[in-house]
């Protein structure tokens, strides 16, 4: 540290004296920098950087978060973490879940005006009903599982538009 800087101030200090050359000296060359960007595949982050960043190189990743979607809890904790903004523009809905089986919850997702709130329990007025096995539910979301053949079976059963149940998809990319 610098004499009697705080921490910061010896490095937002040209930015605040001189913002346009700050830019030019070190933002722009960061942004004008070829590299690989790591993003998740079909999220806000890999349209932005293809429609900001079309010289930079993106490559898709996981999400990340598989061992959060081995339980139940996981996945609804999960859900806030992998939500995109951007996918659900339109979307105003309240998505009700009662997982049965191995492990038993009850719980409201509502995705209105590009927000998301996750509650315990059934709250609200459900646009989709979602009962499912739990086990069933994690081997769908681990890609272990068809969703067809799980309604075929009824370890999944939807009471609603399928629609809303592929728009809620698109909200959260794996």
């Amino acid at each position: 540290m610098h004499g009697s800087l705080s921490r910061g101030e010896d490095v937002i200090a040209p930015f605040l004296t001189d913002r346009k050359r700050f830019l030019e000296d070190v933002v722009q060359p960061l942004q004008d920098k070829p590299e690989t960007i790591y993003v998740v595949p079909n999220s806000d982050p890999e349209d932005y950087v293809a429609r900001r960043f079309p010289h930079k190189k993106t490559k898709r990743v996981g999400n990340g978060l598989a061992a959060a979607q081995s339980s139940i809890r996981g996945f609804l904790f999960g859900l806030p973490l992998l939500y995109q903004r951007g996918r659900s523009e339109g979307m105003n809905a309240t998505h009700h879940f009662t997982f049965t089986g191995r492990e038993e919850l009850k719980a409201t997702v509502v995705i209105q005006n590009k927000t998301l709130q996750v509650s315990e329990g059934h709250a609200g007025v459900a646009s989709l009903q979602v009962i499912a096995d739990s086990e069933t539910w994690l081997r769908f979301l681990g890609k272990e599982a068809n969703l067809f053949w799980a309604l075929v079976r009824r370890k999944i059963r939807i009471k609603g538009s399928p629609r809303l149940l592929l728009a809620f998809g698109r909200c959260f990319p794996s």
